[in-house]
């Protein structure tokens, strides 16, 4: 599915290489309104997705810090420091912050490396049985899994979003985004198949740290150490970038007018410090309704809501695509039209249906989420006449 959807989406940077990606795709097919939504998602699915990213974080720091995994209240305010601190970092200026991003980048891959080549050495076939564990008819478990597994796999769009800035963008697009999600499907089947066959179903359920726990049970507790320290390293890594990104994407929509100007504003060091506190501030918010709940509960809820906010722009671009097709079909050849219009149907078959897999609960917070910024798109819309 995600493959599937990196093919649409690599077509349409191949024939819209204009910045904002599927925002852009969006506006040309469908219009305002739509484009907004999908600027408004995609913005909610970054700074919840931040706070899923904090959690896994602290996860890992568990395994060094057992009561951040053990209270609550303690692992909460762990990854909100996580987020704080690198919000800080960020308003410092896009420098300052690649510095930590090359610093952690060097590392991230250590955990996915080791337990997805080594690893594999260790299965136990066991551990994959029953292949069905939840009772629930095969279809229905594997609809509960997909938005879980698509959360790996969210930021495929990455690519098309700075597409004035990318050399060769009809080319370059459509081949980075279909050769990274193919290396990351790769990379995430093995180190996934890895971390199933070391550890026990019911041991995995449970894990806030799960390479690091297969690496303790094949290597022992110093590889386990290591390998947690890699992990968490690689979240924080992953955070300080997507901390960036949430003051720079609101920023794009207002200056298209679509979002308020107070998010285009930019600091003496070029950084749009309002977005990006404001985001903080929602992430805050999000973690404060959650932190009863344990910390794998915690990470399940926010990835299945920021994996539907994501979802969202793949319905929006493939619907947009086929408005495309329609209306401007006579640029388009026959067999090339009928090829990729087939690709943008199951794009968006599979995006609805990952939205169903998010649950009733997701899906109800993610409508509120976005019926809450039509009041905004209304009040912008009325400010530019």
């Amino acid at each position: 599915g995600a493959i599937t959807v990196a093919f649409m989406l690599a077509r349409l940077g191949r024939m819209m290489p204009a910045a904002g990606g599927p925002y852009a795709y969006t506006r040309r097919g469908l219009g305002n309104l739509p484009a907004f939504l999908v600027a408004w998602g995609y913005w909610i699915s970054i700074w919840s997705g931040n706070a899923a990213i904090s959690v896994a974080f602290v996860g890992y720091m568990g395994a060094f810090f057992p009561v951040l995994t053990e209270n609550s209240a303690m692992g909460a305010g762990a990854a909100l420091a996580a987020i704080w601190f690198l919000t800080g970092v960020n308003t410092l200026g896009v420098k300052e912050a690649g510095i930590v991003q090359l610093v952690t980048t060097i590392l991230k891959l250590l955990p996915l490396i080791a337990i997805g080549t080594l690893g594999l050495l260790y299965l136990d076939p066991e551990h994959f049985r029953p292949l069905n564990p939840t009772g629930e008819p095969l279809f229905n478990a594997i609809t509960a899994t997909a938005a879980l597994t698509l959360w790996a796999f969210t930021g495929l769009e990455s690519a098309t979003i700075p597409a004035e800035a990318v050399k060769d963008p009809g080319r370059t697009i459509p081949r980075a985004t279909l050769i990274g999600v193919l290396t990351a499907a790769v990379i995430y089947l093995l180190a996934t198949v890895g971390v199933m066959g070391i550890l026990p179903a019911t041991e995995l359920a449970d894990s806030t740290a799960p390479f690091a726990d297969a690496g303790r049970a094949i290597w022992g507790s110093r590889a386990g150490s290591l390998i947690a320290a890699g992990a968490a390293i690689s979240a924080f890594g992953a955070l300080n970038g997507w901390v960036l990104l949430q003051g720079q994407w609101p920023m794009a929509a207002a200056r298209d007018g679509l979002f308020p100007p107070v998010f285009g504003k930019i600091s003496r060091r070029g950084v749009p410090v309002a977005g990006m506190v404001l985001s903080s501030l929602l992430v805050t918010g999000l973690m404060a309704l959650n932190f009863t709940s344990s910390l794998v509960d915690q990470f399940t809820f926010i990835i299945l809501l920021a994996t539907l906010s994501t979802l969202i722009p793949y319905v929006f671009s493939a619907v947009a695509e086929l408005v495309i097709f329609v209306r401007e079909r006579e640029n388009f050849r026959g067999e090339r039209l009928a090829g990729a219009s087939v690709i943008a149907v199951i794009a968006l078959l599979y995006s609805l249906w990952a939205i169903t897999g998010t649950g009733l609960e997701t899906v109800l917070w993610g409508l509120v989420l976005m019926v809450a910024g039509l009041p905004i798109y209304w009040w912008q819309t009325r400010r530019s006449r």
